[in-house]
């Protein structure tokens, strides 16, 4: 990359959001594009997360790209729910496939973004000493980018290493024999544990909040099953389009309180034994709204907990009782629970013991059962500064000078997920306020590529330098967003959906509740009302004061 390169557009990251906007735009529009990451290599959050039993949560025939049927049909998963290497392995695939390495620049992370109003353009340096100009800048750095690195007192003191599930060693890394400590038990604790206390001489898991785990059910991919999704990709996608967060359930009943006692656990059992979401989302739709209904598939979570742990006190420790389910990420796990069973493995309940300091040897907790832990090793599993933290480390700056992090002092503030007022041409793809997480993520960042790429169509075709979401949009998003929310169970809980989990994050909602399917309808009556609720060159580009949400 040379200096002062002039492009349409600046594409950041080169996992699933950043490949298919790079195409898209590249080889649909015609336009002049590059895509910066800062890792060694394309895949984004699976460039990283290496640590042994990472896993997508998503079955790897849905967890993947829609956009190309040859595609679909000659990549073939071995696994139900694909492993972090063979994820790697498609996306470098695709990255090949469409000739996408040509234009990504790596091992590059922005230092800076600024726009210039009188050129209509964003001015980004680099940490290598680079400058470029694009008229569009497109953020594909994923919600799961930056990690959260917990406040330990006496962390650099630790004469051992320090490994973080978010940045785990190219190389991997070997236990055995040693005394190792795992900090976190969220979806990349559960999944790494079990790999851990195999090996290690003496595991120490602490744990601050038990979580909700459920049965993974992972396996090797039938062909024969393989061959009937390939057959049927045409409607298993449409399925998954109209599905609530784009999987292809259909089987949801209305609630969970209407049935018997007795055919609710069969439900129940039947979806802890499919394995995967379905208990979460293909079972009963109240779940997500009612705390009477959310407590029946607790208990049931509760007592197969019960089941599994031999220690009655440990198992205790294990069932959540201080959130409903599925309001914080509802990890999926394999064997996690008997790992418990282990005699080389501990629990430690940072809220009766919490962790007082790390020593030079360990970790000292404090409370009744206070002790020093002897460790070799400890593992960070504590989790990412989520949607907001992978935009705000880029210093963007828009109209006037004001920062991002200055207008999102409070929380995000953005229409439809996509872009934010004072920030012209700036796209946030599967951004804070949209469905996100609750959407399979590839299927999301196809459905945001296709609009912003329709958009600056829009835009070039009409000689539009300029377009961002007037303030009373925003404003009216934000609203929206909220009372969507309103009657959903997920606010109620501190958890990185809300921001909680990293020290002096404002804590709100990130997430769009109403669903894939609502939202897409909204975008799309957006776009259709000629962009309602946008400026164009500072002039609202449709009547009205914004869209209909």
């Amino acid at each position: 990359m040379t200096d002062d390169l002039e492009l349409d557009a600046v594409v950041v990251g080169a996992g699933f959001s950043g490949l298919y906007a790079l195409h898209v735009l590249r080889d649909r529009l015609g336009l002049s594009v590059r895509a910066i990451d800062r890792a060694g290599g394309v895949g984004g959050v699976w460039y990283w997360n290496r640590y042994p039993g990472a896993r997508c949560d998503i079955e790897s025939y849905s967890y993947s790209y829609s956009f190309s049927p040859d595609l679909q049909q000659e990549w073939r998963w071995s696994e139900r729910f694909a492993g972090q290497p063979e994820i790697l392995r498609y996306l470098e695939h695709v990255a090949d496939r469409f000739d996408l390495r040509r234009d990504i620049v790596l091992d590059t992370r922005i230092t800076s973004a600024t726009w210039d109003d009188d050129r209509a353009r964003w001015v980004l340096t680099t940490d290598i000493g680079d400058r470029l100009s694009a008229r569009y800048l497109i953020s594909g750095a994923g919600n799961l980018s930056e990690a959260a690195t917990p406040e330990l007192d006496g962390l650099d003191t630790f004469d051992g290493p320090v490994y973080s599930t978010a940045r785990w060693p190219r190389g991997g890394v070997d236990f055995t024999g040693k005394r190792v400590a795992v900090i976190g038990t969220g979806s990349s604790g559960i999944q790494v544990i079990p790999h851990i206390a195999a090996q290690a001489a003496h595991l120490t898991v602490f744990q601050r909040t038990a979580n909700y785990a459920t049965p993974i059910g992972n396996g090797t991919l039938d062909p024969e099953f393989a061959r009937l999704v390939k057959a049927d990709y045409p409607n298993l996608r449409r399925r998954s389009r109209d599905n609530f967060a784009g999987l292809p359930f259909d089987l949801q009943s209305p609630s969970a309180l209407a049935v018997s006692d007795h055919e609710r656990s069969r439900v129940y059992q039947e979806r802890w034994d499919q394995g995967g979401f379905r208990l979460f989302l293909d079972s009963y739709a109240d779940l997500f709204f009612d705390e009477k209904a959310n407590d029946t598939a607790a208990e049931f979570i509760r007592d197969r907990i019960r089941e599994r742990v031999t220690d009655p006190a440990t198992a205790e420790l294990l069932c959540p009782t201080d959130h409903p389910y599925a309001t914080k990420r509802p990890p999926l796990e394999s064997g996690y629970y008997e790992t418990y069973n282990r005699d080389t493995v501990e629990l430690v309940d940072l809220r009766s013991s919490p962790i007082q300091r790390i020593i030079p040897r360990g970790i000292r907790t404090e409370g009744a059962a206070g002790t020093d832990h002897a460790l070799d090793a400890i593992v960070l599993a504590t989790g990412f500064d989520g949607f907001t933290g992978p935009l705000l480390r880029m210093g963007i700056r828009g109209r006037d000078g004001r920062s991002l992090r200055e207008h999102w002092s409070d929380g995000p503030h953005t229409y439809l997920g996509l872009m934010t007022h004072g920030f012209p041409n700036l796209f946030t793809i599967t951004g804070p306020q949209s469905p996100s997480q609750f959407y399979n993520h590839p299927l999301a960042a196809e459905d945001h590529v296709d609009w912003l790429a329709d958009c600056i169509s829009h835009l070039r075709e009409r000689g539009v330098d300029r377009i961002e979401p007037s303030a009373e949009a925003e404003h009216r998003w934000g609203e929206h967003t909220d009372e969507v929310a309103s009657g959903a169970l997920l606010p109620r809980t501190d958890s990185w959906f809300m921001g909680s989990n990293v020290p002096g994050k404002p804590r709100a909602l990130l997430i769009y509740l109403g669903g894939a399917p609502a939202y897409r309808r909204i975008c799309a009556d957006v776009a259709e009302r000629g962009y309602q609720g946008f400026l164009f060159d500072g002039v609202p580009a449709a009547e009205g004061p914004g869209a209909t949400v």
